[in-house]
């Protein structure tokens, strides 16, 4: 397999086409996705997109790029997010002293260098996830240690058997690189890994794994090319070559896709939607995700008095008009879970969220602020990224939240910035409230729970109680549905009461793909669509 990781902007350039005029300009000329049948072309705001080693990944898009550049041991299909599938392992089962999985691996199974995928990779590459010790590590915390037993098996041994592994697994952050590749690009899993492993640069333009497509290229803000994986263990991909391109909100994407610069457009408003009834080249495509948006408040004093009063932030939650935000700005295209369980996983349902969630209630919200100590309002500033979600830009959000707390006598004040530096700041513990989002890496439930009792807690600054705690474990490790169910809705009263993570919605989103594509399976796993499933008409 050629190694493209030399390649330069030009040579890019080249292999898609690209005239020297667009070239001289600095900006990609027109990739006319329904006249190359070999290309698939994506458009997709990806600017949050910092950093594409899976180690190192943390945001909304990038999943989208390293599940198709990397094959996990397992993984879910469209649809069925509660039973894992093989992938590089054909089968698992509880280790002989019941305390952790055994996986036999996939005979032929290839990296995109043509080389072999070997239980040592397995090892090398979970290894260096849990002491590289970004935010991938935590969904691994579990994980007392990996073992070899022989060519084709692997062990995954847990510090406690209960705790869930399968469905985090089958998260892209997961994805088995090849350990020889890697570790030639400063790549290492030594315990001093977080601080020695200096892999993360060449990672960001090439992959060394072995899923159905290669990365090539990433120009921030621009665009990431894949190229075809000729050695991938299902087959070739339906296309040579993959291209993502940054467009920054969805009437640009909309636009491109009805001209046939593009052939998926990604997260359409309900206006774009209705904009496409009768267009025979463009069909429109909808999923309910199990991402959400939402507004994290902190609890530390010296960010803001206010907002360390829990009450205060009651008040806050109490103040939002949540319908207006799904039925006037996402035209109903959304959904709300009552706190950071998706709805459609244990213990949240739409009737949880009426029961137990947040609503507007302005009366309540002024007697809340009374009780805080603060009955004429306070400020506080809302920092936020210069981008979209679900077709709705952060900013129109935030002038909707700041009209509806100016309501109760609180007053907003908007600090947009750039999607880099809001996560920096965010979950460096610094920022005083944010909107954000949420979307999972892999589908186990207690990668939301136990986030908000551990990471996140930290960056608002709350202090979970150790019954919380405790309850996050319990509910974790449980496998009777009801008593799961029950447990989870526990979890969700307490972390409703401290009010620093308000949902505002889980969005459904609206694709819009053209009639050159047969097949376009959307999931909602946390990557958004099965790249190699895309089918051309």
């Amino acid at each position: 397999m050629k190694n493209f990781g030399w390649i330069g902007r030009r040579d890019v350039m080249r292999l898609l086409g690209v005239g020297g005029a667009a070239l001289a300009a600095g900006l990609p000329d027109r990739v006319h996705a329904a006249s190359n049948k070999n290309t698939l072309v994506l458009g997709l705001d990806i600017s949050d997109t910092i950093s594409l080693d899976p180690a190192r990944e943390a945001q909304y898009t990038p999943p989208l790029t390293v599940t198709a550049s990397y094959e996990s041991l397992v993984t879910m299909t469209p649809g069925d997010y509660m039973a894992v599938k093989p992938a590089l392992a054909t089968s698992w089962a509880r280790t002989p002293d019941g305390q952790g999985w055994r996986f036999t691996m996939r005979e032929g199974a290839k990296f995109n260098s043509g080389n072999p995928v070997t239980v040592e990779d397995v090892k090398w590459t979970l290894e260096r996830v849990m002491r590289v010790k970004d935010q991938p590590s935590q969904y691994l915390s579990a994980v007392d240690r990996v073992e070899i037993v022989d060519p084709k098996t692997v062990d995954v041994i847990m510090k406690d058997p209960k705790a869930p592994i399968l469905t985090v697994l089958s998260g892209p952050t997961n994805g088995i690189m090849e350990k020889a590749v890697v570790e030639k690009r400063g790549g290492t899993n030594a315990p001093n890994a977080n601080t020695e492993d200096k892999a993360t640069v060449w990672l960001n333009q090439n992959s060394a794994g072995a899923g159905p497509f290669t990365l090539v290229n990433w120009t921030r803000n621009a665009q990431i090319l894949l190229t075809r994986n000729p050695h991938y263990w299902r087959g070739p991909a339906p296309f040579e070559r993959v291209v993502i391109r940054h467009m920054g909100d969805s009437a640009t994407q909309l636009l491109a896709v009805k001209r046939g610069d593009i052939d998926a457009a990604f997260n359409l408003i309900p206006e774009q939607v209705t904009s496409l009834k009768g267009d025979a080249h463009v069909r429109v495509q909808g999923l309910e995700s199990l991402d959400f948006v939402y507004m994290a408040l902190t609890s530390e004093p010296d960010f803001n008095k206010a907002l360390a009063v829990k009450e205060a932030r009651q008040a806050v939650a109490w103040a939002i008009d949540y319908d207006g935000i799904i039925n006037n700005l996402l035209g109903g295209t959304a959904l709300r879970c009552a706190s950071f369980i998706p709805i459609g996983l244990f213990g949240s349902t739409k009737e949880t969220t009426g029961q137990i969630g947040y609503k507007q209630d302005l009366d309540k919200a002024k007697a809340l602020l009374a009780k805080a100590g603060f009955p004429d309002g306070f400020e506080f500033k809302l920092s936020y990224g210069d981008a979209a979600v679900s077709g709705l830009s952060y900013s129109v959000l935030a002038q909707k939240l700041q009209a509806d707390l100016a309501r109760v006598g609180i007053k907003v004040i908007l600090d947009p910035m750039d999607q880099v530096n809001l996560r920096t700041q965010y979950t460096t513990g610094k920022s005083t409230a944010v909107l954000t989002f949420w979307n999972p890496s892999g589908v186990e439930i207690d990668g939301w729970a136990s986030a908000t009792v551990q990471r996140v807690a930290k960056r608002v600054h709350m202090t979970p109680s150790p019954e919380l705690v405790k309850l996050t474990q319990e509910a974790a490790a449980e496998t009777d549905a009801a008593k799961k169910s029950a447990m989870y809705v526990e979890y969700q009263k307490a972390i409703i009461d401290q009010a620093n993570l308000l949902v505002l919605f889980q969005p459904v989103y609206q694709f819009a793909v053209r009639d050159t594509i047969k097949s376009f399976p959307l999931t909602a796993a946390g990557w958004q669509v099965e790249l190699f499933q895309v089918q051309q008409a």
